[in-house]
């Protein structure tokens, strides 16, 4: 026999508790976790899932850096912002929306997110 889940529920105990573990730690001298968002070119999907993930940030005690660069960004500029952020200390996970503009090697841009910051 099937088990009925409700989502929601899930979804707003697992919210809960991760504010409660952000308020913990913090509260214990750690660092508030921070997460950096880049978004490069306007796709509406794209932008709304960006939007969600920072007001997710906000409603959990996390730190939200949102990057959003324009669609004509190069490949060049967008390696550059990641670096910062990898070098960052504030910034405990780097998330890089896709997909990507055509003329940026979405690859090579994933790859360059250091491993312990990658969220994906």
């Amino acid at each position: 026999m099937a088990e009925l889940i409700d989502g929601k529920a899930l979804a707003r105990a697992l919210d809960e508790q991760t504010q409660a573990d952000v308020a913990a730690l913090v509260a214990a001298g750690g660092p508030r976790p921070g997460l950096a968002v880049v978004l490069v070119g306007d796709d509406p999907a794209s932008q709304g899932y960006v939007r969600r993930k920072i007001a997710g940030c906000a409603a959990v005690g996390i730190t939200s850096f949102e990057r959003r660069l324009p669609a004509a960004t190069t490949q060049g500029q967008l390696m550059a912002v990641i670096a910062d952020l990898n070098a960052d200390p504030q910034v405990h996970g780097i998330l890089c929306q896709v997909p990507l503009p055509p003329q940026i090697d979405q690859g090579a841009v994933l790859d360059a997110i250091l491993p312990d910051k990658d969220v994906d």
